[in-house]
C-alpha cells in the first residue's frame, strides 16, 4: 500500500493539469506545512524565525516546467532577488536551486549563462549556492555544469543521492574538487537499472557515502529525518574525531521539527531547506510520496479550514 501511495504521489507531480490547478488554488490544497509562502517576502520572514532558534537556512524558489527562455531567465532573476533579499536582511541562508529551472531542457548554453549570472552575485554577497539533484536523466548535466562552474566559484555544491549505484564513484570524483555535497537518498522513481530498489541497501550506501565524504576531508550535508542515520552520523564524526564545523544535518521545513531543535541544543549544525513560489505542486507531492504520513497532516489542515 505504501509503495502504490508513493507511485500515485510521484506520477501526479508530473501532471501538468494538476499543476495549473495547484496554481488556481494556492496553498489552500495543504501544502502550506511544507511550503513557506507565494513570495520571496514570506520566505524571508521564515528565514528570521529559523534564525532566531539557531536554526541555518536554505532558500528554494520553486520552478518546474520551464518552458522556453523567457521563463529561464525569470527564474534567474527570482533566485537573484533571494539573494539581494537574504543579505539585507542579514540572515543565515543558502540558495538552492534546479537547473531545469535555469532553462537545462531548453539549452545547456541558457542554463550555464544564468548560473553565471546568479554565481556573480553570489559570489559578491558572500552566499553559498547548492545546485540540486534532480531526475536520472538530468544527472550527467548537472555533474557537468557543476564542475565547470567550480572552477570559478568556491561558494557552489551539489546533491548525490544513495539510491544511485554509481553514487560512491561520483563522491570519489568530486573529491578532486574539494565538493561541497549534499547527501540524501533520492526522491524520484528511477529503474533498477540505476537504483537500488531495496530501502536497506539505499541506507547503507548512504552510510558509505557520508563516510567517504568526510574521509576525503570534504564538507558533508547529511539530508534526513531518518533517526537512524543521524545517530550512525553522530557516532561515526566521534569515532574519528570529525570536528562538528565540517558537516551538518539538512531536513525539510515542516517535518521533524522537534528534532532539529533538539540537534541544535546538542550543538550540531542544522539546516533548514524553506521552498517558496507560487511552482509549489511537484515539490509538495514529492514530500507526500516520501512520507505517506505527510498526507494524513495535510488532510488534518484542510479539514481545519
Amino acid at each position: 500500500m505504501e509503495q502504490a501511495l508513493k507511485n500515485f504521489f510521484l506520477f501526479m507531480a508530473k501532471n501538468k493539469t494538476f499543476n495549473r490547478l495547484a496554481k488556481k488554488y494556492g496553498l489552500a490544497l495543504g501544502a502550506r506545512r511544507f511550503v513557506a509562502g507565494e513570495t520571496l517576502q514570506d520566505a524571508l520572514g521564515v528565514f528570521r524565525e529559523l534564525n532566531d532558534k539557531g536554526l541555518m537556512a536554505t532558500v528554494d524558489h520553486l520552478g518546474e516546467f520551464v518552458l522556453n527562455e523567457q521563463e529561464a531567465n525569470e527564474m534567474a532573476e527570482h533566485c537573484i532577488a533571494a539573494l539581494e533579499g537574504m543579505a539585507r536582511e542579514k540572515l543565515d541562508c543558502n540558495l538552492s536551486l534546479k537547473l531545469t529551472s535555469m532553462g537545462l531542457d531548453i539549452s545547456k548554453e541558457l542554463c550555464l549563462a544564468n548560473m553565471r549570472r546568479i554565481m556573480d552575485v553570489a559570489q559578491k554577497l558572500g552566499i553559498f549556492v547548492r545546485i540540486d539533484m534532480e531526475d536520472y536523466a538530468h544527472l550527467e548535466d548537472t555533474l557537468d555544469i557543476f564542475k565547470t562552474l567550480r572552477q570559478t566559484y568556491d561558494n557552489v555544491g551539489t546533491v548525490i543521492q544513495a539510491y544511485l549505484y554509481r553514487s560512491a564513484d561520483d563522491v570519489e570524483d568530486l573529491a578532486r574538487l574539494n565538493s561541497n555535497l549534499r547527501l540524501v537518498k533520492g526522491a524520484y522513481k528511477e529503474s533498477p537499472e540505476v537504483a537500488y530498489p531495496d530501502k536497506r541497501d539505499v541506507d547503507e550506501n548512504f552510510k558509505k557515502l557520508i563516510r567517504l565524504q568526510l574521509e576525503n576531508g570534504c564538507y558533508a550535508a547529511v539530508a534526513t529525518h531518518d533517526e537512524e542515520i543521524i545517530e550512525f552520523t553522530k557516532q561515526w564524526v566521534k569515532e574519528n574525531n570529525i570536528a562538528n564545523d565540517r558537516f551538518e544535518f539538512q531536513m525539510l521545513y515542516g517535518i521533524r521539527s522537534e528534532l532539529q531543535l533538539r540537534l541544535v541544543k546538542e550543538g550540531y549544525r542544522v539546516r533548514v531547506y524553506v521552498p517558496y513560489g507560487h511552482d509549489w505542486y511537484g515539490y509538495f507531492m514529492r514530500r507526500l510520496a516520501e512520507r505517506p504520513a505527510n498526507v494524513a497532516f495535510v488532510l488534518k489542515g484542510m479539514i481545519k479550514k
